[in-house]
């Protein structure tokens, strides 16, 4: 069985080098498929030409059989339009991927206020000829619905998984009491973090550009913080509560993606300065109760063979 799978910059990333979210997907989602081809959009073209021997990367469509196709679609919807173009010619099932509603909760941005306007005005159109539609957290699927998209071809299919062999707790020093883990760009709402920082009178803190170097060294420095502050605008996931909470470390975070479905009230902030004030301080006198929950749910092998299996019925 044959898979193509459109993407954009995180497959690009992937194909430089890059060990990151799209890298961690295929180290198990290969397994169930005897080929798959990557086709990225992104400016950076493919430069690795095969990774665990049986996925190739491009930057056209290769001149291959395929029995079903992914497409991970987003404005300007590039991705879309090339996955129409090839069902002209072939009928194959395929699986549109919105993992992201640019500006929804909240836009950080006037640019994302503009694509989320964009999308709810294509979406419908774009998605025409899509077996199904796989959506990341129920406030996704909320939203297309209310955008025109029938309910019936919307499913559900988690993204969110770690790898519970490397987040887990480790008997390590508290060197921080606050982390922001993730881009310095505007929906990641890092102003809000500086500004809580400042207020709360930490004058020993730093700011790091650049990449962790694996999923182990972001571990360690989660396990060396006493929260995690995840202040987004908007989100799909976000990854990055999830491999805290595995690591037993408190996360302050506002209701984006799947927040609201795992974490308690208390832990959720309104995107407002005092509130992370607040909630930290009481988190770091001691004053909380560490939730319940099971993250065997996201665990990275079991939740990708759910993905492999969902794409594969579509056949």
């Amino acid at each position: 069985m044959n898979l193509l799978m459109i993407s954009g910059k995180g497959a690009s990333e992937t194909a430089q080098g890059k060990r990151n979210a799209f890298y961690n997907t295929l180290e198990e989602l290969h397994k169930y498929f005897n080929r798959i081809d990557v086709v990225t959009s992104a400016k950076r073209q493919a430069q690795s030409e095969k990774l665990f021997g049986n996925v190739f990367f491009h930057s056209k469509v290769p001149h291959v059989k395929f029995d079903v196709m992914t497409v991970h679609e987003y404005a300007p919807f590039r991705n879309g339009r090339l996955a129409n173009k090839i069902l002209k010619t072939e009928k194959i099932p395929v699986l549109f991927e919105i993992m992201h509603i640019p500006g929804v909760p909240r836009a950080g941005s006037w640019r994302e206020y503009a694509a989320k306007l964009l999308m709810r005005y294509y979406i419908k159109h774009d998605t025409r000829h899509a077996t199904a539609i796989r959506v990341i957290n129920q406030q996704i699927g909320d939203w297309l619905v209310a955008a025109g998209i029938s309910p019936a071809k919307i499913k559900l299919i988690p993204a969110m998984y770690i790898d519970l062999n490397i987040f887990k707790p480790m008997d390590l020093e508290k060197k921080y009491d606050l982390i922001f883990v993730g881009r310095r760009a505007k929906n990641k709402g890092i102003g809000l973090f500086t500004k809580a920082i400042d207020k709360l009178q930490i004058t020993n803190y730093k700011i790091v550009d650049g990449w962790a170097k694996d999923a182990s060294e972001v571990a360690h420095l989660i396990n060396q913080s006493r929260i995690l502050v995840m202040p987004s605008y908007n989100e799909g996931g976000p990854r990055v509560v999830l491999e805290a909470l595995a690591c037993g470390v408190p996360v302050l975070a506002t209701p984006v993606g799947i927040v609201p479905e795992i974490l308690p009230p208390e832990w959720i902030i309104d995107w407002s300065v005092e509130d992370i004030i607040c909630k930290a301080k009481k988190i770091l006198s001691g004053d909380f109760v560490f939730p319940w929950i099971n993250m065997q749910q996201f665990e990275k092998k079991s939740a990708i063979k759910y993905y492999a299996d969902a794409i594969r019925t579509l056949i």
